[in-house]
């Protein structure tokens, strides 16, 4: 396993102490685990101390075991990328192998979103949101699933909430929605023919548009008042939406809990009464 940070690693083995050597040729071996570590469990796979770990970082130019673990999952997940293409049929990779490469992937990607999300336009889409009274959410394949989520808890919220696959359903429920509506958009690579055409045809319709997808020049940002970005790391011939579905689904999270924020009072009664009311039934 061959990135930047393995190989400085690896160049300056021999300047390191005994006991830095033992967390370096843990790390150097089983890079794809660390991401995924604590301090406390390193050490016990490495047979060294934890102080030895956070020494061995300072010497590789690592303010923290966090930051180490950090870098090499953005290097990490160039190369796990990999997992989700027709080319994991060439690998050796264990099982566990491969769920730790999965978690390294997602870890990574939620990582790398405090770099890529906009704040101002994140301020932004919970402000409208919190004003609106009808929210749609439209995905298609793998890009449906945050838009599932996000009816459920918007819907949590007081809001009239409804998320569609199908082009032939969402555009009469655009139709049917006012001037100070939402309407979220769900696509990794910004060009998929029918979330381009429904963000196209709501901004018509005077409607804001907030699409989370990668940011790049593509059709779907052309077609948004605003975009909420999720990392470019995954291959476009992949066998399925894992990272892209992560960062997707935690900004969902993110705008439940920020829209809850500024509108939470209102809503505590209902919480309170359906909390009751669920916690009821579970007695039965």
């Amino acid at each position: 396993m061959q990135t930047r940070l393995v190989s400085k690693i690896r160049s300056e083995y021999n300047s390191f102490t005994n006991s830095e050597r033992k967390v370096a040729e843990y790390v150097l071996i089983h890079a794809e685990f660390v991401p995924t570590m604590t301090t406390k469990q390193l050490a016990v796979q490495a047979n060294a101390s934890e102080a030895s770990i956070v020494r061995f970082c300072k010497r590789i130019g690592m303010e923290s075991f966090r930051m180490l673990k950090v870098a090499l999952a953005q290097e990490l997940s160039q190369m796990d990328a990999s997992i989700n293409s027709l080319s994991l049929l060439e690998s050796s990779d264990t099982s566990h192998s491969l769920f730790q490469k999965v978690t390294s992937l997602n870890r990574a990607s939620l990582d790398m979103m405090t770099k890529t999300v906009n704040h101002q336009s994140f301020e932004k889409a919970v402000k409208l949101i919190s004003q609106a009274k009808t929210v749609g959410l439209f995905g298609v394949g793998g890009s449906f699933t945050p838009a599932v989520d996000g009816q459920y808890k918007f819907m949590r919220l007081g809001l009239h909430a409804s998320a569609s696959s199908d082009y032939h359903y969402i555009i009469p429920f655009i139709t049917m929605m006012k001037k100070h509506d939402v309407l979220i958009c769900f696509s990794t690579s910004g060009y998929t023919k029918e979330v381009v055409d429904t963000a196209n045809y709501a901004q018509k319709k005077n409607l804001t548009v907030i699409s989370i997808t990668k940011y790049a020049n593509s059709p779907l940002v052309k077609h948004s008042d605003y975009v909420l970005a999720i990392p470019d790391i995954e291959q476009s011939g992949r066998i399925g939406s894992i990272a892209s579905r992560t960062s997707q689904l935690n900004y969902i999270d993110a705008l439940y809990v920020a829209v809850f924020h500024l509108i939470g009072e209102e809503l505590v009664e209902a919480f309170e009464q359906a909390r009751e009311t669920t916690e009821e039934h579970r007695k039965l």
